[in-house]
């Protein structure tokens, strides 16, 4: 295998682990921290970060041409003010493992945009595969059977607004992929953060009591934060773009089936979370399901 591929893979299997904890770490946070502010706070810190190491070892690689500054800002939009609204808000209501399963579908997204974008018909082992994953999502939403007081309802909406930032993964590596032709991977992450976190502010300003939620940071939430902004926000975001820089998007996208997986174990063991063997069964399902889907790139993977 190429040493670019071999890190590109290293790169990707990374990013997704450090989510995978960063899945865990917002499921605790969230609960003290409102949406909204946290996403500000942990891309904050991110934009702050990677625009330091731009400016004090490569500053060349600050400058972007004008007319790209909206392609990279409609990335931002969809990653890091979209995503990250989704996501917070789906770990204040679904559990971490459940979360991480609905994330662990951007591959699929992943290939229906693809084929819709160049017309192509999904094969037979695609349409299998879409299948089995979408029985597996079914199957790990159901496990406790089906039920539908106040709590239960809440979970199943967090549930479904995962799946949405799923798509927003999905839709972000093919607009990132397309500026990376063009500009470095950590130059894409720190202006597609920075252009994210500032169309957070608004809505930020106008629905979340900032002062508030500042005031209530203990020490535990603090170091939290820290985490979600330093390694799960500008480390884990600048690997994945990394990576997209030197794979196919579906590629890449099939390394956030580690997700579930981490953010599972972590939260049986931080957060006491139980992990039946219907919802195993049901990641089987969905991880099967994503490998069918993206086989032809699984299989030239393992020939490099």
């Amino acid at each position: 295998m190429p040493a670019r591929t071999l890190l590109a893979n290293l790169a990707a299997l990374l990013a997704t682990s450090l989510w995978g904890a960063s899945v865990v770490a917002t499921r605790v946070v969230v609960q003290s921290v409102p949406p909204l502010t946290l996403a500000v706070m942990r891309f904050g810190q991110g934009t702050l970060v990677l625009l330091l190491v731009l400016l004090l070892f490569a500053p060349a690689l600050l400058r972007i041409k004008r007319h790209d500054v909206g392609a990279i800002a409609l990335a931002g939009f969809v990653i890091f003010t979209c995503f990250s609204i989704l996501f917070n808000l789906s770990l204040s209501l679904t559990e971490a493992a459940r979360g991480a399963m609905m994330l662990a579908t951007a591959p699929l997204w992943s290939v229906l945009i693809g084929r819709t974008l160049t017309g192509e018909r999904l094969a037979l082992r695609q349409i299998i595969g879409i299948g089995l994953s979408i029985i597996g999502i079914a199957v790990s939403l159901l496990e406790r059977g089906l039920s539908f007081g106040a709590g239960d309802l809440g979970m199943y909406l967090g549930d479904a607004l995962m799946l949405l930032a799923a798509l927003c993964v999905a839709i972000y590596g093919v607009l990132a992929r397309r500026i990376l032709r063009t500009y470095a991977a950590i130059t894409v992450t720190a202006y597609a953060m920075l252009f994210g976190t500032l169309l957070l502010l608004v809505p930020l300003l106008v629905l979340e009591d900032v002062g508030g939620a500042l005031v209530a940071l203990d020490q535990q939430t603090l170091l939290l934060l820290v985490f979600l902004g330093v390694l799960g926000g500008a480390l884990a975001h600048f690997l994945w773009v990394q990576s997209l820089s030197a794979l196919a998007a579906t590629q890449v996208a099939v390394y956030i089936n580690l997700n579930p997986l981490v953010a599972a174990i972590l939260g049986a063991w931080l957060l006491r979370e139980q992990i039946s063997l219907l919802f195993m069964l049901g990641f089987g399902l969905v991880l099967s399901g994503v490998l069918l889907v993206n086989w032809p790139h699984a299989r030239r993977l393992h020939r490099t």
